[in-house]
This record gives structure tokens, C-alpha cells and sequence, in this order.
């Protein structure tokens, strides 16, 4: 017999395991969302986009830098404690003692190394960044063959360390991360997406990429245990977590793409939680007291994109035309009933003394536009225009209001839905103006204007837009210490940019509404990542 003290003393040693499971009496929660991955991954450095930034962070993915999610997004210490600045190129980082991945293996100097190594990022296949080679990371062993890697993963890797060097294990808790240029911004690259770390074990371990990248091992509160491309994808509590026990047993995303069946689900208790609600769905939601709905703006603007060998596109005027043919206040008014605004060019005040308050986007000027266009010579010609269907808050509405401003003032535009990104980019002799957004990763310019339209960025590396002073001022801006001469050439960037041979023109800044639960106490962040870790739940 074993006396009944003991027996209420120590439950969890003589409990079997199936009983100790039937314990848990933590929640479990269902969160539609109009998409899960765009590439059918859940790897970051190829899932570079605003549904996989809502899923992975906070959840799946950590970085040795963080950000804080809940307040302004500023940098914290993450899987590193701390962190110095040896020179204008190299950072010492010390690693958080205790951590360990999904697998129960402890993270230590190792595998973050081989998180930024040539293995890791470009599949053994020696890269160049700015002429210099890229070596695997110090103290791996030699090359070997390595796991076939999709293009984007690669071209991620160069937009978010374009130069860098070489990654040292100083000792079993320590790294330096040695870069071949200065970079004022290497903090700024270690909290963005893309700098996350992960298992080697587990990433040598995995039979093929694809195998790894639908189930990462990495350092997050929630592990993968299920996931069906277009379908949905199971998290479980990582009770191991350095962060503390996760406050929920399970978290499931399902994909549901309509608006309506992701508010209907809602309200009759298929969802705890419905994410990308427009604004006009907002005052019927909250009409039942059961619920609301927070958000707002967010670091993120949505814009269109140009591309310039479009037979005509290739005058800039044309393209400034377009420009000046949207009235972008009135967007923001009809279509998101005053809840973002139009924001100064694509930066954000956030970057502090390089943002640039005088700056503003091309003004509404039909006259101007028509002006552009006769002296172009335009004649009406089609310029075609790709979308994808309400991927983004509001995006099949904003693009048919932009058609008829466009046709106001003689622009042919047409619309194209596209069934995903790979169409949306491919290029063809059709393609001229698409959707995008581009997001702030970290408080400096690098993160959204170079990342995304220089000589390193995605524009550039799909072949819509090349611009010779850009590409030099991108250079500049990367590896300039003196902040008055890095802030003028950002200056310059923007004027090219959007205003004499446009890249790309901002409509608005973006924002997201969750709609949930009113007795769940859970805070949104502002950016599209949903933070499920003990801080921020209760019921």
C-alpha cells in the first residue's frame, strides 16, 4: 500500500503518462486566417511574407535578437542575452544558457553558426555578395554535399546579409558575427526575419529540404505537429521552452478564405479568433457583446510596383502618371473608414533621425498626370495590372477604385487575378504593374527600401527594376557609418525611387484587424505576428 500522503505528494511520479496528458488543462484554440503559408513551407527564409510573419514568430521561430511584439517593436535580448560591438563589422553575441529546440537538444555557439552557414542558406553552392565570398562558417567541418535549395532561399539570404563574412564560435556560449563591410545595422539584420535559428542536428537529420522546411525544429513556445498545405497547420505547447510553459496546449490555424465564412465561423464558436477583418465588417461584429476586434496600423505599406521593361512603362512618365492619378486620401476614407492613413513615402517614423517628415507621396494631380502622359505620348496602349483575389485587407475593392482613377485620366490599366505569387512574378512579356507591400523589418531604411528594391532586393532579382544611382546610394547606405551622409542618401533613394523613375508607389499603410473572444485576454501587436506566450493570455 503506499501511504496517501506520499500518493498526494508526488502525483506526477507515479501517474502514468497517458494520465498526466489527460491533466493538461490548458486551452486549446482555433484561429482562421485567409492563408497559412504562401509557398507551402514554414521556413523563414523562404516564407518571407505577412501571413507567415503572423504564424512564425513569437510561435515557431526566435532569433538571437528579438523584438517587442507588444510595444514598439524595438530590439530585445531573445536567444542572445547581450550583446557589444567590437568595430563597425563585427558583433559579439552571449547565447541564453538552457535553451532547447523542439527535439529536447540543448542550442548552443554550434548551431547558430550553422544557421547562417553556406549550408543553411545556399545549399553548398558557394554565393558572392558585393564581389566577396561568402565562406562557410568558421570551426564547421568541410563541405560535403548539401540539400537541394528552391531559388528563393538564396536570394533571401543575400537580401538579409549581403555581406556577410563569416560567423566565429568564440566558445560553447558565444558568437561574433564578423561582416566584410561596416553595417551600422547588425542588429537591425539579427531581429529581422530571416536571422532565426535552428537545429543543425535536426536540419542534417531531415531526409530533403522540404522535409525540414514543412517541419523546422527550432526554439519557439509552440512546435509544428501537423501541417496540411492550403489546409491548416497544428501547433502543440514546447513545454520546454526557455520563456516559461507555454499557457496553451494547442494552436490551429485553418485556411478560410472568405471574409464572411472566417466572421460566420466566429461568431458561432468555430473560431476563437478570425484574422484579416476589413474595416466594414467591424461595427457587425462588435454589435454582439461577445466580441471584438483590435488592430490598427501596422510596419507595413501597401503598394504597387513597376515594372520597367513594360513596353509602356519604360517612360518614366507614363509611371509618374500613375502616380499622380491616385487619390490615395480617398481610398483611405471610403475604404478603410479612416483607420490607416497615407503615410510619408515608404518609410516610417519609427526610424527615428533618418526619417524624413517633409517627405510625402506624389500628390493628387490629374492635370499633372494627363500632362505626363501627352508629352509621353501615350495612346491608350493596355498596361496590364496583376492581383491575386482579397489576399490583402481591401485589395480587389482598392484595385478597381485605382482602375477608374487611372481610366480618368487616360491610363488603359487592366486587371489580371492571378491564382498565386509565382504567376503574380512571373516573368512574361504581360507583366507591368502588381500588388505588393513591403514591411519594415527593423528601424532603418536598409530593412524596406534597399531590402526590397535594391541591388540585392526582390524587384531587382525578378528583373522589373534596375535604377544606377540607387543601386550606388544602396551600397552607400549599407555600409556608411556617418549617419548625415546616410540619411541624405536615403533621401535620394526616395526621390528616385518614387518620384523620377518610379519603383513602386505607396498607396497606403497597411493595418490588421483580429476579431476574437472578448473574454480572452490576449493583446494584438502592431504587425501581423500574434503573440500566444504566458505574457500575453488568460481567459
Amino acid at each position: 500500500m503506499i501511504p496517501r500522503r506520499l500518493l498526494l505528494a508526488t502525483p506526477a511520479l507515479l501517474l502514468p503518462r497517458f494520465a498526466i496528458a489527460q491533466a493538461d488543462q490548458r486551452p486549446s484554440i482555433t484561429i482562421a486566417v485567409q492563408k497559412i503559408s504562401n509557398t507551402n513551407t514554414l521556413e523563414v527564409l523562404r516564407e518571407q511574407s505577412n501571413v507567415g510573419e503572423r504564424i512564425f514568430f513569437s510561435s515557431i521561430w526566435e532569433g538571437l535578437i528579438g523584438r517587442d511584439w507588444l510595444g514598439g517593436l524595438g530590439p530585445v535580448p531573445g536567444l542572445a542575452t547581450e550583446w557589444r560591438r567590437l568595430s563597425d563589422s563585427v558583433i559579439e553575441l552571449k547565447l541564453r544558457p538552457g535553451v532547447r529546440f523542439h527535439n529536447g537538444e540543448e542550442m548552443t555557439a554550434e548551431d547558430v553558426v550553422f544557421s547562417f552557414s553556406r549550408e543553411r542558406m545556399f545549399g553548398e553552392t558557394l554565393a558572392t555578395a558585393h564581389g566577396r565570398t561568402i565562406p562557410i562558417g568558421e570551426g564547421m567541418p568541410a563541405p560535403r554535399p548539401g540539400k537541394e535549395l528552391p531559388p528563393e532561399v538564396p536570394a533571401v539570404a543575400r537580401r538579409a546579409w549581403p555581406a556577410l563574412e563569416r560567423v566565429e564560435a568564440v566558445d560553447r556560449m558565444t558568437v561574433r558575427f564578423h561582416n566584410a563591410t561596416p553595417d551600422v545595422t547588425l542588429e537591425g539584420r539579427l531581429s529581422r526575419y530571416g536571422s532565426e535559428i535552428v537545429s543543425r542536428r535536426a536540419f542534417e537529420a531531415a531526409s530533403s529540404w522540404l522535409d525540414w522546411a514543412r517541419k523546422p525544429v527550432t526554439t519557439g513556445p509552440y512546435r509544428v505537429q501537423e501541417f496540411q498545405a492550403d489546409r491548416s497547420l497544428l501547433l502543440v505547447a514546447h513545454d520546454d521552452y526557455w520563456g516559461g510553459r507555454p499557457p496553451l496546449r494547442q494552436i490551429r490555424f485553418v485556411e478560410v478564405p472568405e471574409v464572411s465564412s472566417r466572421v460566420n465561423g466566429l461568431l458561432a464558436g468555430d473560431y476563437h479568433f478570425a484574422c484579416d477583418i476589413p474595416p466594414d465588417q467591424i461595427p457587425g461584429i462588435e454589435r454582439n457583446r461577445a466580441f471584438e476586434v483590435q488592430g490598427g496600423t501596422i510596419l507595413n505599406h501597401r503598394l504597387i510596383c513597376f515594372d520597367k521593361s513594360h513596353a509602356q512603362l519604360r517612360d518614366a512618365r507614363v509611371r509618374r502618371a500613375i502616380t499622380h492619378s491616385m487619390d490615395r486620401k480617398a481610398i483611405v476614407e471610403s475604404l478603410w473608414a479612416g483607420r490607416t492613413e497615407v503615410p510619408k513615402g515608404l518609410q516610417w517614423p519609427y526610424y527615428d533621425q533618418m526619417f524624413h517628415a517633409d517627405w510625402d507621396v506624389p500628390a493628387y494631380d490629374p492635370a499633372e498626370a494627363r500632362r505626363l502622359l501627352r508629352e509621353a505620348g501615350y495612346r491608350g496602349d493596355p498596361i496590364p495590372y496583376r492581383l491575386l483575389n482579397n489576399y490583402y485587407t481591401n485589395q480587389n475593392a482598392t484595385a478597381q477604385v485605382l482602375v477608374e482613377m487611372w481610366r480618368s485620366v487616360g491610363l488603359n490599366i487592366q486587371i489580371e487575378m492571378k491564382e498565386n505569387w509565382a504567376q503574380i512574378l512571373e516573368r512574361t512579356p504581360t507583366r507591368a504593374v502588381r500588388d505588393w507591400s513591403n514591411s519594415a523589418p527593423f528601424n532603418d531604411p536598409v530593412s524596406s527600401l534597399v531590402a526590397q528594391h535594391g541591388p540585392n532586393g526582390q524587384q531587382q532579382q525578378v528583373g522589373e527594376y534596375s535604377n544606377d544611382e540607387l543601386n550606388r546610394l544602396s551600397v552607400e547606405l549599407e555600409t556608411g557609418t556617418d549617419r548625415a551622409r546616410r540619411r541624405a542618401a536615403f533621401r535620394r533613394m526616395l526621390e528616385i525611387a518614387e518620384r523620377e523613375d518610379p519603383a513602386y508607389t505607396v498607396i497606403h499603410q497597411n493595418a490588421t484587424f483580429t476579431a476574437k473572444r472578448r473574454d480572452i485576454r490576449w493583446k494584438a501587436s502592431p504587425a501581423f505576428a500574434m503573440d500566444f506566450r504566458q505574457s500575453n493570455w488568460g481567459v
